[in-house]
């Protein structure tokens, strides 16, 4: 959601003659913005080249159910996290690296970060909504997809404790995207068909130039 600045430029307009000198001053650090941008997005596509990419196999294929609750479990869950945060989503599936555990990890508009394993859903069937869902193995390609606003989800935490969270409004539509990945299902299987079709041109390998 983008940020209501309009107000904020009136009030900076009130005071531009106050702080000609703190202008002079911010004028310094503009020149580091594009430099911590370009670092970002360096960050961002190195994260990418991990995430398994369309038509990987390893996205349209069933997780298992997770046995043993371990260490290993617990440094998927922290690669997952820190490829989730480097790749700039909200939301990252096991299967998007590769490995066939029901596991996922979230974190929409700017929450904790919470890591479920074996998730179970329950979807609140009363209201749906129609959003563009984006998905960091499908590169820039955005569809409409449907999703209940109001969610239940239950499973367990990486150390094998209960959790339960009830959830809506993004949070509930991301536990649902990436519920689907581990179903080998994906967002341009739930869009309509225009939008699908629209989705594999894009996705469609380019021709060599060589």
């Amino acid at each position: 959601m983008a940020h209501d600045r309009e107000h904020e430029h009136e009030h900076d307009h009130d005071h531009d003659h106050d702080h000609e000198h703190e202008h002079d001053h911010d004028h310094d650090h503009e020149h580091d913005e594009p430099t911590a941008e370009r670092e970002r997005e360096l960050i961002r596509r190195q994260a990418l080249a991990q995430i398994r990419q369309y038509p990987d196999v390893a996205l349209r294929m069933r997780a298992r159910e997770v046995t043993e609750f371990d260490e290993l479990l617990v440094q998927l869950v922290e690669r997952m996290t820190n490829l989730m945060h480097d790749a700039q989503g909200v939301g990252l599936a096991a299967t998007q690296i590769g490995v066939l555990q029901r596991v996922f990890v979230f974190a929409p508009d700017d929450e904790p970060m919470r890591a479920v394993v074996n998730p179970q859903l329950t979807l609140d069937e009363s209201e749906k909504l129609v959003e563009e869902e984006g998905c960091l193995s499908l590169r820039e390609v955005r569809v409409p997809v449907e999703r209940a606003t109001k969610v239940v989800l239950e499973g367990k935490d990486p150390n094998g404790e209960d959790v339960r969270y009830e959830l809506d409004g993004l949070a509930a539509r991301v536990v649902q995207h990436e519920s689907d990945h581990l179903d080998g299902v994906l967002t341009i299987d739930r869009t309509d068909a225009e939008s699908r079709k629209q989705a594999l041109g894009a996705l469609r390998p380019q021709p060599s130039l060589v």
